[in-house]
């Protein structure tokens, strides 16, 4: 059965760079145009159609992977094997990298992984794949094909559905119940029914997935527009529920998602620090599915550290802040203790504008002035120095080198 236009639009930029079109002129050959031998597929079609950023391009074909090899080969495109046992290459065009697929459906799964045939069915490869809307195909004159008859459709109701019978695509890989979730919250309107019921039933099998790709589904979700909505119906649903801890505020956590939107302050540690109910201890008892990464932790104890350093609701606590903590953390400690309403809307432009332009200074004296100024070396000069650059701090950065020594001088200051 051949492939049947079922809508044009105007080919994206993105479709007209040259690696693209030398890439696709050596896959298509002298074949005729009505027997495709590449088509875009998935992620970056349903990005074209919805308008939304492309990240990279995929590609399918009939061809298997070694003829693939050799024809870009002979075209003088570099190609990569990255995956010959999932069919898949990387080519290199001008400078350019593209994943081309030969068209495959599976033999076996286990719900984690899967062993694969190939074929020369577009229809065939359409059926094993997880969403509707991921099933689409595009050319690069902008000719849609829609191998299943129903990929147009949900794409254009922004419907998240999967593929014939939702159990048995997430018994293939149980990933896709994370993935169902996080495309609903970045794609859909509503939620499909069927697949919700589905994934309700099968959240068992998330347990045997890795951490690592729990991890990235999940930061996924949790950073997309409306997190919060999408995490209360996956809870509502036993899918990932261990991880809502007591302290978790829906509607706080809403709130702060709508200040980040609101002055453009986007941050993932923040956000999770939120869902945490900004209790530490919680992002620990979360390692049993998440894997943070260190800078994440660290991110978070800076944002700790300036919610307890002071309330941000005046210039000097604000720089004192930026200071101690960092630009990142201080802004995300100023959403949070707005969403708590200990500063107020009318000062956030000014504490802003503090965070991103105010100039650090360096702290104006060493532990060779201290010296000089009688404190012995040991560790009587360390707490000393820690004090002074308190008292510098509190002093809004206002003393110099000499009015600390002189503040040493007239108040013994010592550990």
């Amino acid at each position: 059965m051949s492939l049947q236009i079922i809508r044009q639009i105007v080919p994206e930029n993105c479709m007209r760079t040259g690696g693209i079109v030398r890439l696709f002129a050596a896959l298509q050959g002298s074949v005729p145009d009505s027997e495709p031998q590449a088509l875009l597929v998935g992620g970056c079609v349903r990005n074209i159609l919805l308008g939304k950023e492309v990240d990279d391009i995929d590609i399918a074909t009939p061809l298997l992977p070694d003829e693939v090899t050799e024809i870009l080969t002979a075209a003088d495109i570099k190609v990569i094997p990255t995956g010959l046992d999932h069919g898949t290459v990387t080519a290199i065009a001008d400078g350019e990298k593209f994943e081309i697929t030969t068209l495959r459906h599976d033999k076996e799964t286990d719900g984690r992984r899967a062993v694969v045939s190939f074929t020369d069915s577009w229809i065939e490869d359409a059926k094993r794949r997880d969403f509707t809307m991921n099933t689409l195909l595009m050319n690069l004159a902008g000719h849609v094909y829609d191998p299943l008859g129903i990929g147009v459709e949900d794409i254009d109701r922004m419907h998240v559905r999967f593929v014939g019978n939702p159990e048995k695509r997430i018994e293939e890989d149980y990933l896709r119940i994370l993935r169902f979730f996080r495309f609903s919250a970045i794609y859909g309107k509503s939620f499909d029914e069927e697949g919700l019921a589905a994934c309700s039933k099968m959240a068992h099998g998330i347990d045997t997935l890795s951490k690592e790709r729990i991890t990235q589904e999940f930061f996924k979700i949790i950073s997309s527009d409306d997190p919060v909505s999408t995490l209360n119906i996956m809870f509502d649903n036993n899918v990932l529920a261990d991880l809502k801890s007591d302290d978790y505020d829906a509607g706080f956590m809403l709130a702060f998602c709508g200040f980040q939107k609101r002055y453009r302050l986007a941050s993932a540690a923040s956000r999770h620090f939120v869902f945490a109910g900004m209790n530490l201890d919680n992002i620990k008892s979360m390692g049993k599915y998440i894997l943070y990464p260190k800078v994440f932790i660290r991110d978070m104890q800076c944002i700790n550290g300036a919610l307890n350093l002071s309330d941000l609701d005046s210039d000097a606590s604000v720089r004192a802040c930026v200071y101690r903590f960092g630009r990142v953390a201080t802004a995300q400690a100023l959403l949070i203790e707005l969403t708590q309403d200990r500063v107020m809307n009318h000062y956030a432009p000014t504490a802003l504008d503090i965070i991103q332009n105010w100039d650090n200074p360096m702290f104006p004296l060493s532990g060779n002035d201290l010296m000089d100024a009688g404190i012995e070396k040991g560790p009587e000069l360390g707490k000393t120095l820690e004090t002074l650059e308190s008292y510098w701090i509190e002093s809004d950065f206002k003393p110099n080198k000499q009015d600390l020594i002189q503040h040493i001088k007239s108040n013994h200051v010592s550990g």
